[in-house]
C-alpha cells in the first residue's frame, strides 16, 4: 500500500519571514482559504507571540478553517505556549509546534545553556503543550548540525512527553541529501519510541538543495514535509511545496507515496502568494515559474508538437495552468466573468465580484482583451488591497526632455482627500516625491523593477518596489495599462505594508 506523505505549509509562517513579504490580516487568511482548497493537512498560521497582528491572524485562521489542523510556532517557554493555545484553541484541529536549538554551536553562543538544560525545557515544555492539546509537534532548531546522539536523546523524551510529532530542521541548509538521508535513518534506528510519532524535516535552501534533501529524508523515512508555496522564506527560502509534490506525483516509480494536494490548485496559488508578498516568481522556477512549460528550441517545439510529452514531464493542467485560457472582453458578462475566475481558483463574494466587475470593465475600455494575468492584477488590487491606509485617486504627470518632469496627485489617506505636486528628475520621481510628501514618510527605495504581465503594446504594466523604513522592509506590488500610475500604486501598497509592520511590531526574539 502505497503511504501518505503528511504536507506541511509554513508560507504564512516561514515564509513571512522572506524579506519584505509582511501580509495583514485579510491576506493571511485569504491565502490560508486557498491553502485548505489546495489540500494542505497542516498550515503554520504564525507566530502569535511575536506580535499582536500575527495573535489575531492566527486566532481568525484557526477559526476559519474546517478541515485543515492549524498550527501555531512557540519557543519553549510557558508564556508563548500559553499565546500560541489561545490563538488555535478554538480550531477544528489545533496543533501547538514548540521548538528549541539543540546544536552545540546554538547551544553555546545563543542560548547559553547545557545539553541537560535544553533537554530539560523540551520536556516541560512538550509536556505543558500536550496538556492543553493532543496535537503536539516539538523541533529542534539546526538539527541537522546538532550531536546525532543527543538528536536521538532529545527526540526520545519529546515523544515520553506526548509529542505525536518530532521535526527534524536543516536550519541553515547545510546538509547534502545523501548526509541528510543517513541522519534521518540514524534518527530512526535509534529513537527507541519513533514509532510512536511522526518523523518531519524541514529544509533550507541556501545551497539550493532543500527540495532534494527533503526527498531524500521522505526515502529515509521522513513522512512530513515542510514546505512553502513558491520556496519563500528567509535567506534562500525553504522547500517549494509544488517541486515535492510534483516529484511524488511525476515519479511515483522511485517514490511511492502520494499527498492530499489537489495539484490542479498549485498555480493558483503560487499565483496568489505573489500577489500577496509582492515576490515574483523566477521565470526558470520549477513547476510554476513562467518558463516551466515554455519551449524555444526548434527541436524541442517539433517535438512538443508531435508529442507533449517528448519535452514534458508534466502537463500544465495538472498544476491549473490553463493553456487555453479564456480571453474575455468589454462585452463580457459578470457571469462569464465570475465563472472564468472560479475556474482561476478565486471564489468570490457577490460584493467582492460587483468590485471586480466594474474594474474589469473600466481596463476591458483600455485593451482590447483581458487575460488572466490582467484579473489577478484586478483581484491583487481589488480586494488584497482594500483596506489600506493610503489610496490613490488622482495622477497627472507632466514630462518630456524639454520640460522639468512634475507629477500632481491627490490620494485619500484614512478616507481623507489630500493633494500636492512635486519636481523629480524624471516622471516616477515626481510622482514618488509627491506620495513621500503628502503621506509624511520618509523611505529609501531599495529595489524598483517593471515587466509586462502580458504580451501586445496594450500590456499592464507590473512594478515591484522594495522599501525601507527606521529598518523595517516591504515589497510593493502594482499593475496598470500606464507604467507610471503602475509604478505609484507599487509605492503606496509598499507604504502601506510599511504601515502594517508599524502598526503590528514583533516582539524580539531571545
Amino acid at each position: 500500500m502505497t503511504e501518505r506523505i503528511i504536507i506541511f505549509d509554513t508560507t504564512l509562517r516561514d515564509g513571512e519571514q522572506s524579506p519584505g513579504a509582511s501580509m495583514n490580516t485579510s491576506e493571511k487568511l485569504r491565502l490560508a482559504t486557498q491553502l485548505e482548497k489546495l489540500g494542505v493537512d497542516v498550515l503554520e498560521a504564525g507566530f502569535p507571540a511575536a506580535s499582536e497582528g500575527d495573535f489575531e491572524a492566527v486566532s481568525r485562521i484557526a477559526g476559519h478553517l474546517k478541515r485543515t489542523e492549524v498550527t501555531a510556532l512557540c519557543r519553549t517557554a510557558k508564556n508563548d505556549i500559553d499565546k500560541a493555545w489561545g490563538a488555535i484553541q478554538h480550531a477544528a484541529f489545533p496543533r501547538i509546534h514548540t521548538f528549541i536549538a539543540t546544536s552545540d554551536i546554538h547551544l553555546k553562543y545563543k542560548l547559553k545553556m547545557n545539553r541537560e538544560e535544553v533537554l530539560k525545557a523540551a520536556i516541560e515544555a512538550v509536556t505543558y503543550a500536550r496538556s492543553l492539546t493532543d496535537r503536539v509537534e516539538f523541533s529542534s532548531e539546526d538539527g541537522s548540525r546538532s550531536d546525532r546522539d543527543f538528536l536521538c536523546r532529545i527526540f526520545e523524551a519529546a515523544i515520553e512527553a506526548g509529542a505525536t510529532t518530532v521535526n527534524l530542521p536543516d536550519t541553515v541548509g547545510y546538509a547534502i541529501p545523501e548526509e541528510f538521508a543517513e541522519l534521518v535513518r540514524y534518527v530512526m534506528a535509534h529513537t527507541p519510541n519513533i514509532h510512536k510519532a511522526v518523523l518531519s524535516v524541514h529544509c533550507h535552501n541556501d545551497l539550493g538543495l532543500a527540495t532534494a534533501n527533503t526527498l531524500a529524508a521522505i526515502s529515509a523515512g521522513a513522512r512530513q514535509a515542510e514546505v512553502t508555496i513558491n520556496g519563500i522564506g528567509e535567506r534562500a527560502g525553504n522547500t517549494s511545496l509544488e517541486e515535492v509534490v510534483m516529484a511524488l506525483h511525476t515519479r511515483p516509480n522511485f517514490l511511492a507515496f502520494t499527498s492530499n494536494i489537489q495539484t490542479e490548485f498549485i498555480y493558483p496559488t503560487s499565483r496568489l502568494v505573489s500577489m500577496i508578498t509582492g515576490i515574483p516568481v523566477q521565470p526558470n522556477k520549477a513547476v510554476v515559474g513562467a518558463n516551466a512549460f515554455a519551449h524555444e528550441a526548434g527541436i524541442h517545439q517539433d517535438g512538443v508538437l508531435k508529442n507533449p510529452m517528448t519535452y514534458e514531464i508534466m502537463k500544465p493542467e495538472t498544476i491549473g495552468l490553463n493553456m487555453n485560457k479564456l480571453v474575455l472582453g468589454k462585452h463580457s458578462g459578470r457571469h462569464a466573468l465570475r465563472s472564468h475566475l472560479k475556474d482561476m481558483g478565486y471564489d468570490l463574494s457577490d460584493e467582492e465580484l460587483q468590485l471586480i466587475f466594474t474594474k474589469f470593465k473600466d481596463l476591458a475600455d483600455k485593451k482590447k482583451h483581458v487575460v488572466d494575468e490582467d484579473l489577478e492584477a484586478l483581484i491583487a488590487e481589488g480586494i488584497l488591497q482594500s483596506h489600506d491606509v493610503f489610496a490613490l485617486d488622482y495622477l497627472h504627470v507632466t514630462s518630456g526632455n524639454t520640460v522639468l518632469p512634475m507629477a500632481s496627485i491627490r490620494m485619500m489617506i484614512q478616507g481623507r482627500p489630500v493633494q500636492g505636486a512635486e519636481y523629480g528628475n524624471g516622471p516616477i520621481d515626481a510622482v514618488y516625491q509627491a506620495i513621500a510628501k503628502l503621506t509624511g514618510t520618509n523611505s529609501e527605495l531599495l529595489r524598483f523593477s517593471i515587466n509586462a504581465l502580458t504580451g501586445g503594446t496594450d500590456a499592464q504594466g507590473e512594478v515591484t518596489v522594495r522599501l525601507r523604513e527606521n529598518g523595517l522592509e516591504a515589497m510593493g506590488r502594482g499593475a496598470d495599462p500606464d507604467v507610471i500610475t503602475a509604478s505609484a500604486k507599487a509605492f503606496i501598497n509598499g507604504l502601506n505594508r510599511l504601515e502594517y509592520l508599524k502598526a503590528h511590531p514583533l516582539t524580539p526574539m531571545e
